[in-house]
């Protein structure tokens, strides 16, 4: 192992030091951290709330989601809203989100899809496997480390993925709205495509 890769394996090490910490209970909030795909004029909004080491997640993320993106999102007729949770694999979870959340803005999706795309194989390699997705998003040794380092990211992270979650009774990953409205049961296509259509129905509609 080289010494960048040791680094990187210390830093994410450092992340469960800092999560021991727990949540900043009774600090002010930031804004929470959403992050959208899809056209602002769609006509019906579709909330995710997941973790990046929810293995559940990962299995939407890799089997449903791109079925669903091309059909809805890429036509203009969902917005796609992900709502960051810390549950499964909480290192993971932590470490990858503070990754994703330093990197370009448009790169945001590109992190969080390599990690569920490889989740496993991810965790296993820790530090040097999201090292590696960190550089191909753009970031550099430094950043990386300085992300996985800062309190204040660790802080703001759980105090928004708190709060948020308790604002909407939001308890397990993936959790789905779709038009304001929970959707019970599978988040399989079919079931999104109905959930879809009741949204799009006049109120007055049979």
């Amino acid at each position: 192992m080289t010494r960048l890769e040791q680094a990187a394996a210390l830093a994410v090490a450092g992340v469960l030091a800092l999560v021991g910490g727990g949540s900043a209970a009774g600090q002010t909030s930031p804004a929470p951290g959403v992050h959208v795909l899809g056209s602002p004029k769609a006509p019906v909004t579709v909330v995710e709330y997941a973790s990046v080491g929810c293995p559940h997640c990962a299995a939407w993320a890799n089997t449903v989601f791109p079925a669903f993106k091309k059909a809805y999102i890429d036509t203009g007729k969902v917005r796609f809203e992900f709502h960051e949770m810390i549950t499964g694999d909480t290192e993971l979870a932590v470490a990858g989100f503070l990754i994703a959340d330093c990197v370009p803005p448009d790169k945001y999706f590109q992190v969080v899809d390599a990690i569920f795309a490889d989740q496993v194989g991810v965790a296993r390699g820790g530090g040097v496997a999201l090292l590696k997705l960190a550089q191909g998003a753009g970031l550099t040794p430094t950043q990386f480390d300085a992300c996985l380092t800062s309190a204040q990211a660790l802080k703001d992270l759980q105090t928004r993925t708190d709060q948020d979650a308790a604002a909407h009774h939001v308890e397990a990953t993936p959790t789905f709205f779709v038009g304001g409205v929970r959707l019970d049961g599978a988040a399989n296509l079919e079931s999104l495509e109905a959930a879809v259509a009741r949204a799009q129905r006049p109120p007055h509609a049979g």
